[in-house]
């Protein structure tokens, strides 16, 4: 387990980096949190409170003293080393680290060794790419100007809105309770499509879900859970589906909602190890314990789990 006080000291001296020239867009606000979402081991507390600290411009005073902190949480080379491998996991989160970071990187090495303010330097260079590029995935998403001041990204919302906008059907639900059905529902495809195949079971298993626990009826879940499995939301994107879950849900909701995951996998008679290893992402990125985790398997009799 990553030593939480580290971990979150850390991601504040990023933000710091990240304020460093005085002014961070909108877009760059949320593309940093979708980094910062998937620092190892943080609770839901500690993201909160990396969430609410983001917003505000951080000044050189605090800077300074968020280095000092920093300097004062690493007191050992396995500190060190988790302090940096925290670091390349925000920063390679998009699958992509340049030479150009790698050589930051290496600075980063010796700068948080020695813990001196220069380090702030460093990281607000480092920062600048990862940020960039995941803003540039989001101003790329299809019709962006209609839709993504609401929820940038979700595919399925995407679908869901255009189709509801086109007569399709009716769902009267407030806008935000509907994003949050449609974050739900591409959370489920995700499970039934981990196998490869989504079967019948699985399907009307979505259905009877999203309408136990929200105000549709049947015909309004099956068309959200259609969307939901259809190859066209295959790629939904999980860094900001799961930061926008974890935000409108509470921490027992997200435990319940892990649970009904598995009961999705097990509609067809049995959770297959892909699935496993789905939802055990899946719940990891919904800042559920790992005991969590276990306990919501463990509503799938033994027999009808693959592990």
């Amino acid at each position: 387990m990553a030593n939480s006080n580290l971990i979150i000291t850390l991601g504040k001296v990023i933000i710091a980096a990240a304020w460093a020239d005085g002014e961070i867009s909108t877009d760059e606000v949320n593309s940093l949190k979708d980094l910062l979402f998937h620092l190892p081991d943080l609770n839901a507390r500690q993201w909160a409170e990396l969430d609410m600290y983001i917003d505000y411009p951080v000044g050189p005073a605090e800077r300074a003293r968020l280095v000092d902190d920093l300097q004062n949480r690493i007191s050992s080379e396995r500190d060190r080393q988790l302090a940096i491998g925290a670091l390349e996991e925000v920063v390679g989160a998009d699958g992509a680290i340049t030479d150009s970071e790698k050589q930051v990187l290496n600075e980063i090495k010796t700068a948080i060794a020695n813990a001196d303010v220069g380090v702030v330097n460093a990281l607000s260079r480092l920062i600048k790419g990862p940020v960039s590029r995941r803003s540039e995935a989001a101003r790329n998403a299809p019709n962006r100007e209609k839709y993504m001041a609401h929820f940038m990204n979700n595919k399925v919302y995407f679908d869901v809105r255009r189709r509801l906008d086109m007569g399709e059907t009716e769902i009267n639900l407030p806008e935000a309770q509907l994003r949050k059905l449609s974050m739900a529902g591409g959370l489920m495809g995700q499970v039934a499509r981990s196998d490869k195949t989504v079967t019948d079971e699985e399907l009307s298993t979505i259905v009877a879900l999203l309408q136990q626990d929200w105000a549709v009826d049947k015909d309004q879940a099956a068309f959200v859970a259609s969307i939901a499995v259809a190859d066209t939301t295959e790629q939904i994107d999980r860094y900001r589906t799961a930061r926008e879950f974890v935000d409108v849900c509470t921490h027992d909701e997200l435990a319940a909602f892990v649970a009904m995951l598995f009961h999705i996998a097990a509609a067809d008679g049995m959770v297959t190890r892909d699935e496993i290893e789905e939802i055990r992402n899946i719940s990891r990125s919904l800042l559920l314990s790992h005991e969590q985790f276990i306990e919501a398997k463990l509503t799938v009799p033994r027999d009808q789990r693959a592990d």
